[in-house]
């Protein structure tokens, strides 16, 4: 393996499909095709993952040699001649995907990942209707894995892209490889649970997969049961808050959808958004940035009791910074990894906890309903916030989630009209309104490999701020 490094400063000419273009030195053949809008198929390949190579859809050939390299993780040179499609390289491409199709359950229909498939893409791409190799492998039963997640590990196409972001971008590595050859497969450490392991459920591995091997857990059927029992008992009530960006997330999910239509109906907004989850039969809609503001404001009295030295007894040893999460993964992670610095977690519940205890409990008296009658449903675009629902009563919906509950109700959102957040009738804590809130150091970190150097800034002594937040 060459260990030459590469001069982003020089560039490289060659051609592409007889089409000449000009990169940077270190460029890879997939790039530099796109400079060129010539599309090179690919199945491992990810933007934001490392170069891996492993499912050679991407092959192609190089100054007419027959020697095949993958256009993925090899980079241009000088003078080269590359062609990326003819007869030979469209036979090879084909019969991978029937190789892998021969270890996949041919059950597309059914499956979640229908029509965002990238196999399925490929499949239909290169005519591949089946496989004509014979599948004998075991079938296996999909994991439920803490109401979050779940495994189909027969769907797993051995990518290795959730092994990636698991070890590698977040460092938890919870997902793992085992044994070689034929055998090789993504699994667990002794293949154990997730919920039995470090996993703190961020859902990346999810976001990556290529296929229906790893998803979300689907609770709208729930929340449908929850919402029909609602329509037949005037005792019982069903609330939501919907996130700030939803909206542009359930944009993307339909974007296929709407791709599909012969016309535009306008793009979705929080608005329609709310006009949807209404006619659907919540009994009120609250804006989840409210949630946010009252939790950022009672960690911001939180740091300046914690440095006056005014909490309570049982939290005298309560410390700063204050760790406080978007979702219940972050607490997770600090007690797995950095048990010594539990101490330093926020009181304060994260905001989808909140909403569900304290707006319950608020709609709860202003509807004159048992709070054990009330379900309440965040919608929140990630997948995360699913994790520590803290009761069967409260959901966390993706916009996957709900995309499937309007399809099935025969909604189309882009058509509705606009409406506004119900308000809600308690006192909640202004942000800032503590005297020196707005003094508060606050610093937020991004993912948990970020996290890992602020943990470590903390025991060293280094760590200035006097609030670290965590986000997926």
């Amino acid at each position: 393996m060459s260990h030459h490094q590469p001069d982003p400063n020089k560039n490289v000419n060659l051609t592409i499909d007889g089409i000449h273009v000009t990169v940077p030195e270190g460029t890879r053949i997939l790039e530099a095709a796109k400079k060129v809008n010539v599309n090179i198929p690919t199945l491992c390949e990810h933007p934001e993952l490392c170069k891996r190579a492993l499912c050679r859809i991407c092959v192609v050939e190089a100054d007419g040699r027959g020697k095949l390299i993958a256009a993925c993780a090899n980079d241009v040179w000088e003078g080269v001649s590359i062609v990326t499609v003819n007869q030979r390289l469209l036979n090879i491409r084909k019969t991978i995907v029937e190789l892998i199709l021969a270890n996949h359950p041919q059950d597309c229909l059914s499956c979640i990942r229908n029509k965002k498939c990238e196999l399925q893409s490929l499949a239909q791409n290169f005519g591949v209707g089946g496989s004509l190799f014979e599948n004998d492998a075991e079938k296996r039963q999909p994991q439920i894995e803490s109401e979050t997640l779940v495994r189909n590990m027969d769907k797993c196409i051995k990518c290795g892209r959730c092994v990636e972001v698991c070890q590698e971008v977040q460092t938890i590595r919870a997902i793992n490889t085992s044994h070689r050859s034929y055998e090789y497969e993504i699994s667990t450490p002794y293949k154990q649970a997730l919920e039995e392991s470090f996993c703190t459920f961020c859902g990346k591995c999810a976001e990556v997969c290529p296929v229906g091997a790893i998803y979300e857990h689907d609770q709208s059927a729930e929340v449908q049961s929850a919402l029909r029992t609602a329509l037949n008992d005037s005792s019982r009530k069903t609330i939501a808050q919907i996130s700030p960006n939803f909206a542009a997330a359930l944009n993307d999910e339909l974007a296929l959808a709407k791709a599909r239509r012969s016309r535009s109906q306008g793009t979705i907004t929080s608005g329609k958004l709310i006009s949807a989850i209404k006619l659907l039969g919540f009994d009120k809609i609250y804006d989840a940035g409210i949630a946010a503001n009252a939790v950022n404001s009672e960690i911001e009295v939180e740091v300046q009791e914690r440095k006056n030295g005014n909490r309570a007894a049982s939290q005298s040893n309560a410390k700063l910074p204050v760790i406080s999460g978007c979702s219940e993964g972050a607490a997770s992670f600090i007690k797995n990894f950095y048990p010594d610095l539990a101490d330093h977690l926020t009181t304060v519940k994260n905001p989808r906890r909140y909403f569900a205890s304290v707006f319950k409990n608020s709609y709860a008296k202003e509807a004159g309903v048992e709070l054990s009658n009330i379900t309440s449903v965040s919608f929140l675009p990630c997948l995360a916030h699913k994790y520590g629902a803290g009761s069967p009563q409260d959901f966390a919906l993706t916009a996957g989630e709900l995309a499937r509950i309007l399809k099935l109700a025969g909604i189309v959102i882009e058509a509705l009209p606009e409406r506004a957040f119900d308000v809600i009738n308690v006192e909640l804590p202004k942000q800032g309104s503590c005297l020196q809130a707005s003094l508060v150091k606050k610093e937020t970190v991004h993912g948990y490999a970020q996290a890992r150097k602020v943990m470590e800034a903390i025991h060293e002594g280094k760590c200035g701020a006097e609030w670290v937040e965590i986000l997926n």
